[in-house]
C-alpha cells in the first residue's frame, strides 16, 4: 500500500511531431505511426489546410439554413437590465482588447436601447488573458429548456476504446460558428464602459448553446457517428482499426468540414495517435484508462477548511 503511494503518477503523454502545412502554420500528428502512413497522412493535411481556422477572420460560421440560434422567452418573464458592475482598470483593458478582437471579426454589434443588458464576467486564463464570459442568468432563467440530448459520455468513451488509431479535434471558438437568429441577437446585450454590444453569433454562456451546437453536428455527421467519428459538442474523434483506414475516414471527414465550412483549431487538434484524453479518460487500444492528471488533482487537492471550500470540493 505504502509502495503504491509512494508511486508516482505521471500526466498522459503522447509523443507528438510538428507538421508544417505552409505560411507558417502547423498542426500536430502522432509520432508513433509507419513512414508510409505519416506521409499519406501529411499530404491530407496540407491539402485540407482550409479546415482549420487560425483566427476570427478564417471562421464564416455555418449556413443559417442547416442551423441558427433562437432565444425564446417564456410570456410570463420581464426583461432586465443589468446595472454596469465595477472592475479593475487592468482588467477593463483586457475586456476591451477582447470586444474590439471580436467586434473586428464581426461576432458583435453595436446597440441602443436594447431590454435586456448583461454583465460581462472577466475570467483569467493561464496565459495571462481573460476569457470574456457574459453574465447571462436572467436571460437563461426566462428562457424555455431545450431538450435536444447530449451524448451519454460513458457511451461514447465506450464507442471509442479498443481502436488503433486516433485523431483529436477541437472545433474553433465552436459556439461562434452558428449565427444567432437577427430577432433574438439584441437578447444576448451586454455592457461595457465602452458601450453596449450584441452578439451576431451564439455566445457562451446560454442555457441551449450546447444543445444547438449538438443539433448541428448531428445534422452535419449523423451518417458517420458512432462508426467513423465520436463527437460531443466541439470534441470530435475519429477512430480506426488501421493505419490505411484512418486516412480514408480524416478525407471523408475533411471533405465535410469543407463542404459546410465548419473550421477546427490547429492548436487543440492531434492527427493519427496511439491514445490520448477523451472528457476526462485516456482512450487506447487496451481499452480505457483514468487521466492520472484527474488523480493527481484529487491527490493533491488541500482538505477543505470552511464551508466554502467543501462546497468547492463537492
Amino acid at each position: 500500500m505504502v509502495d503504491q503511494e509512494k508511486k508516482q503518477i505521471l500526466p498522459h503523454k503522447e509523443s507528438v511531431e510538428i507538421v508544417s502545412l505552409g505560411e507558417g502554420k502547423e498542426v500536430k500528428i502522432g509520432a508513433s505511426i509507419a513512414a508510409e502512413t505519416k506521409q499519406n497522412l501529411i499530404e491530407l493535411l496540407r491539402k485540407f489546410k482550409d479546415v482549420f481556422a487560425w483566427s476570427y477572420q478564417d471562421m464564416p460560421g455555418l449556413n443559417t439554413d442547416i442551423v441558427v440560434h433562437r432565444l425564446p422567452i417564456k410570456e410570463e418573464c420581464r426583461p432586465v437590465q443589468q446595472k454596469l458592475r465595477r472592475m479593475r482598470p487592468d482588467v477593463l483593458l483586457k475586456i476591451k482588447e477582447e470586444v474590439k478582437k471580436q467586434f473586428d471579426a464581426g461576432f458583435l454589434q453595436v446597440v441602443k436601447y436594447s431590454e435586456w443588458v448583461a454583465n460581462i464576467v472577466p475570467v483569467p486564463k493561464k496565459d495571462g488573458k481573460v476569457r470574456m464570459c457574459v453574465d447571462y442568468r436572467d436571460l437563461n432563467k426566462a428562457s424555455p429548456k431545450d431538450n435536444f440530448p447530449l451524448p451519454h459520455i460513458d457511451t461514447l468513451v465506450d464507442n471509442t476504446a479498443g481502436y488503433s488509431l486516433f485523431s483529436f479535434m477541437d472545433g474553433f471558438s465552436g459556439y461562434n460558428q452558428i449565427k444567432m437568429h437577427p430577432e433574438d441577437m439584441e437578447k444576448t446585450t451586454f455592457v461595457t464602459i465602452w458601450g453596449t454590444f450584441c452578439y451576431k453569433v451564439m455566445p457562451f454562456g446560454l442555457k441551449n448553446a450546447g444543445a444547438t451546437y449538438q443539433r448541428a453536428m448531428v445534422t452535419l455527421f449523423h451518417d458517420m457517428m458512432h462508426k467513423e467519428i465520436e463527437v460531443y459538442v466541439d470534441d470530435m474523434i475519429a477512430k480506426s482499426k488501421t493505419e490505411k483506414e484512418h486516412v480514408q475516414v480524416l478525407r471523408k471527414l475533411f471533405l465535410r468540414l469543407r463542404k459546410f465550412q465548419l473550421k477546427l483549431n490547429p492548436a487543440k487538434c492531434t492527427f493519427g495517435a496511439r491514445s490520448g484524453k477523451l472528457l476526462g479518460f485516456v482512450v487506447s487500444e487496451r481499452g480505457i484508462e483514468i487521466d492520472p492528471d484527474k488523480v493527481k488533482a484529487i491527490q493533491e487537492l488541500p482538505p477543505p477548511c470552511t464551508q466554502k471550500e467543501v462546497r468547492g470540493f463537492l
